[in-house]
């Protein structure tokens, strides 16, 4: 029994895609779905792995554009916070803003994850949910706990964070997710963000400016 994961980048944004599986069952499930879900069903085919779950962090396009036509030719059923359904619901309008053109429909989630915390499974594959809003809202971590990893979305990336520039971001609560959620996982933990390099708690924990200046307000603010 064990546990391989593919990473890809793809669409407009460079974002990365996680195909996650079960090696002995062959079940495998994709955490955002990008762009081009031909392309992720035939990463997995190739791969000899069924796709039966797909999960998004949140709801910015370039996580969630590939999440109608991967459900429809996976059948597979899509998991998001339910405070990003405003925001998913909005895709195509989405588009014009970004690149001029309607983007396709997101596709239609078949459960709302909350903000409490609970175990996905999918045979041998464990996932924790960790609720890590601020650059969007409804954003999850994934955590698996057996690999020590974390899927970070778009909250923190390898000497940075997720922006807060952005329609229904708020950098104070972002902070907060990171340093209640994120850093308590341990320095050993890998982070396997949305977008960038892989990282490691611990390298973030003493390198990255953002938590630094943090942890220095915070600090003073005692």
């Amino acid at each position: 029994m064990g546990i391989e994961i593919k990473q890809f980048t793809l669409g407009l944004a460079a974002t990365h895609c996680y195909l996650v599986a079960d090696t002995e069952t062959r079940s495998a499930l994709v955490i955002d779905p990008v762009d081009n879900a031909q392309y992720i069903q035939r990463a997995a085919q190739d791969a000899g792995w069924t796709i039966k779950l797909i999960l998004a962090t949140h709801a910015h396009f370039d996580h969630v554009l590939a999440s109608a036509d991967l459900k429809a030719i996976t059948g597979a059923p899509f998991y998001i916070h339910g405070d990003s359904l405003p925001m998913l619901q909005n895709l195509p309008q989405t588009g014009l803003r970004i690149a001029g053109r309607l983007f396709p429909e997101a596709a239609e989630p078949d459960r709302l994850l909350t903000s409490e915390p609970e175990t996905l499974t999918l045979d041998s594959i464990r996932l924790e949910t960790r609720f890590t809003p601020g650059h969007a809202p409804g954003h999850i971590a994934f955590y698996m706990p057996e690999a020590k990893l974390v899927f970070s979305g778009d909250c923190l990336f390898a000497g940075s964070i997720g922006r807060t520039d952005l329609p229904g971001c708020d950098h104070p609560l972002l902070m907060r997710s990171i340093f209640e959620q994120l850093l308590p996982l341990g320095d050993d933990t890998r982070v396997l963000p949305g977008h960038m390099e892989l990282t490691t708690i611990g390298r973030e924990r003493q390198t990255n400016p953002f938590l630094l200046d943090y942890a220095q307000q915070q600090a003073e603010k005692q």
